[in-house]
């Protein structure tokens, strides 16, 4: 039988289970670690190391740098993000280490909890409406190791719990393998987007070294001799409507949409869109300014035929004879984003302008072979995002089952 059968045929018998105090199976261990990077300890996990709803830590940082005293955790510890408890972090540690000072590190009694069983009821729904509705602070809320050792749940026989913790992990694995396969993809297709367009090994080189070795193998010309400039307007945050006519606002080309627009998230009335940039198919919008040298020029292609506008901060280039799903793929390749960020400009917020982008310099390839190229390149983004379906799927399916459990 399949885990999502068993998960879906699970029928919980919960009169044997006894309503029990976190705090009666657990314990809050504090071992001040006051200079970490002369300790015994190499890693160290910070509350930037967290992912909500992950089951176990899988990020770290290194102690060679950490002055500031931090705590001391084992193999088999979970940490326990108690600062912004609505971000709901709390993670297995399968290694040694240290952490922040605003995480728990819980320790489990295991005459009376199964090893990791804990894990799965710090990621359940009740607990952390439980530990947020406990949460005290004005700025920054924090949870109490007093208030959540309070916390009472059904707690099954050991032998329940072995084949629930069983059935979990089982479930993690799967969620686990399936986002390796989806790393390994994602590097495939950075790896045949390098290939198909330049077709030339790029990283450690400079631009000049990159851009004469890639003139011998094909034209090289400036992007404004292939389209035109334009800026989006108009589009405030409060003229967005939950729904109505598309638009692609600045600050979604960072969080929504990755190289080709193919969702929409906001939206407006007649009346504002009638005072903004409306797109054509094949444009591609690219942010002006970033946080970081890394963000700026983040950009993505408009493949459409319907009605969409662009919001104000959004520059966009519109091409003579480009395919857009092309064009999105050029302009996220790695010897576009190493010009992108050498004309970046700024100290606290970067920028870049239309000006500079307009000298970006890129292979000279006909439409045909553009379309060949996109072609090979959506079928791996369409497996990317079937794959991401099928974690989504599979982490709703984890996060269910917990919450039957819990």
């Amino acid at each position: 039988m399949t885990i999502q059968n068993n998960i879906k045929s699970l029928k919980l018998d919960k009169s044997k289970w006894k309503l029990t105090k976190l705090g009666e199976l657990a314990d809050e261990i504090s071992v001040r670690v006051d200079n970490p990077s002369k300790s015994k300890y190499d890693r160290f996990v910070g509350l930037e190391h967290f992912v909500s709803g992950d089951i176990k830590i899988k990020n770290w940082g290194t102690t060679e740098n950490l002055v500031s005293s931090t705590k001391a955790f084992q193999k088999g510890d979970i940490l326990f993000a108690r600062r912004n408890a609505y971000l709901r972090r709390a993670s297995l540690v399968e290694f040694e280490g240290c952490c922040s000072g605003d995480a728990f590190v819980i320790r489990e009694n295991h005459n009376k909890v199964v090893p990791g069983f804990l894990a799965f009821l710090m990621n359940s729904n009740a607990l952390w409406d439980f530990a947020n509705s406990n949460a005290a602070g004005t700025m920054s809320k924090r949870v109490k190791w007093c208030d959540l050792a309070e916390y009472e749940f059904l707690l099954p026989p050991k032998d329940q719990q072995a084949q629930l913790a069983e059935l979990l992990w089982s479930m993690d694995e799967v969620i686990e393998r399936e986002k390796e396969m989806l790393k390994n993809l994602e590097i495939n297709l950075d790896s045949s987007i390098e290939n198909e367009i330049h077709g030339i090994e790029i990283s450690g080189k400079t631009i000049k070294m990159i851009i004469e070795e890639l003139s011998k193998k094909k034209k090289v010309v400036p992007l404004d001799s292939l389209g035109v400039f334009l800026k989006g307007k108009g589009i405030m945050k409060s003229d967005v409507i939950d729904s109505g006519i598309p638009c692609v606002r600045y600050g979604e080309l960072y969080t929504k949409h990755h190289r080709i627009i193919r969702n929409y998230y906001s939206f407006v009335d007649r009346a504002t869109a009638n005072q903004s940039f409306r797109l054509e198919r094949n444009d591609i919008l690219l942010a002006g300014s970033g946080e970081t040298i890394t963000e700026i020029g983040k950009s993505a292609s408009f493949v459409d035929d319907i009605e969409v506008y662009a919001g104000s901060d959004t520059l966009v280039f519109r091409p003579y004879e480009m395919d857009g799903y092309y064009l999105g793929y050029l302009m996220n390749s790695e010897l576009v984003r190493k010009q992108l960020n050498k004309y970046g400009t700024g100290a606290t917020v970067m920028h870049i302008y239309q000006s500079d982008i307009k000298k970006i310099k890129v292979p000279l390839i006909n439409l045909e072979n553009q379309l060949k190229i996109s072609k090979k390149l959506e079928q791996f983004a369409s497996n990317i995002e079937g794959l991401k379906s099928k974690i989504s799927s599979s982490q709703s399916l984890q996060k269910s089952l917990i919450n039957q459990v819990f």
